[in-house]
Order: C-alpha cells, then structure tokens, then sequence
C-alpha cells in the first residue's frame, strides 16, 4: 500500500502498469439487525439469480482469439505515440516476453485491511490442512480485501471478480466488479477490493462462509477460493 496507486471505477476498465488498484463502487448493503436483513432478498430471488447466472454461463459462448503479445508490440512500430503507450505499459519486460498466446496469472496472497485492525495475509493456495477461517473482524468495522498476483505472457483484459458471502447456508452478500487489464510486470500487482463493512448486531455474529472468484472478459477463470471469516462483538 506504500505504493503509488490506481483508481478503478466500478463498470470501467484501465491498465494497470503497477502499483495498488483500488476498487470502488456500489454493491448489495449487508443488514445490521437480523439475518433477514444481512440479505436484504428472501431465499427466493436468490435461487432465481441463480438460475439466471447459470442460463448465461450456457450460451455457448466462444472467446475471442488471442494474439501473442510480442507480436502485438510488433504492429504499429512507425507510430510514436503506440510505441511510448508500449514502453510505458512494459517496460523492461518487453525483453523477456516469449510467442506464448495465453495470460498466466498467479495469485500471491489474500489479506484483510481494516482500521485497528492489524492487517492479515495467507499465502495462495491455501494449504489443505490450514484453517479456512482467514480472518476475524469486529461487528460494524469497515474492511477490504487486499491481493496480489502476477501477469505473464500476455495481457489479461477485463479482469472482473466476484465475492459471494453465506451463512448457514443463506447468501446474505455478493459483491461484483470490473477491476481492467493488466499487462506483465516484474513486481506483482496489488488489489484493494471496495470496501465492505461488516453487519451488526447479535444474530450478524459468527463465521461465514464465501467463494471469491477472478475471471477475464472471455471467462477464463484464474482463482477460485472458497474461505471463512469470522465477526465478533465489539
């Protein structure tokens, strides 16, 4: 977070040449009072997005081709104003790219920043025998979820993710967004998800469940977690 940083609206994409992405938008308000509330929608209607999200995943839907990025810096070498965008977006990597067409990205870690909170951070994957609950926070503390990855090979356009929240079993969150491309660097890129804010009162109190998923415009999937976290009273 020492580092320079990104602003990604929600809805918009950008490239991400380094330094700490922040996402900001408008997601479901969490409930404060009961658990009726931490939805904010009866099983029902979650059942039929549901649906909806698997109807759309069955469209037959063929992603586009991919060109390699080393012959995409080739195009265009007579103009001056593509060819600083390249080095800037680049850098030092151009060298070392290879004819490979497909993205590699590798998420690092996943950490929880809050204020009085000391930060936390578990390494990716998480190990077989480690405790799925990553963290712990106060009821009604403002969070957000911090990662870091890195990009080989190629450019990953329209980065988006999804965090989905459960408890006893009842969708009571989920939070989307479009976080932009991202080209290879050296140094890993930094994520801060938007910021949530945990519900409050005593039925809002206990361990959650989520799955917290990263694909491109054209669905390739590059992590799929399932974790735990934990609110406790004040």
């Amino acid at each position: 977070m020492e580092k320079g940083g990104q602003r990604v609206e929600a809805e918009s994409s950008s490239t991400s040449a380094g330094g700490v992405v922040v996402v900001q938008e408008n997601s479901d308000a969490v409930g404060e009072e009961t658990e009726v509330e931490l939805g904010g929608r009866d099983v029902e209607d979650e059942e039929v997005d549901a649906d909806e999200d698997e109807e759309a995943g069955a469209d037959g839907f063929v992603p586009s081709p991919l060109i390699p990025l080393k012959d995409q810096l080739e195009k265009d070498k007579e103009d001056e104003s593509l060819r600083r965008w390249k080095e800037k977006l680049l850098g030092c990597v151009e060298g070392e790219l290879d004819g490979q067409t497909e993205p590699e990205v590798t998420f690092h870690s996943i950490g929880v920043v809050s204020e009085g909170h000391v930060d936390s951070v578990t390494s990716l994957p998480v190990a077989e025998m480690q405790n799925r609950v990553l963290f712990t926070l106060k009821e009604g503390s403002k969070y957000r979820l911090k990662l870091t990855f890195s990009v080989r090979h190629n450019i990953v356009s329209g980065l988006t993710y999804s965090n989905t929240v459960w408890k006893r079993g009842l969708k009571v969150d989920q939070n989307k967004g479009m976080l932009g491309a991202f080209a290879p660097q050296r140094d890993p890129h930094e994520l801060l998800l938007e910021e949530e804010t945990t519900p409050f009162g005593v039925l809002a109190r206990g361990i959650y469940s989520a799955k917290l998923k990263f694909e491109d415009d054209d669905k390739r999937c590059y992590l799929e977690l399932d974790y735990s976290f934990e609110i406790k009273k004040r």
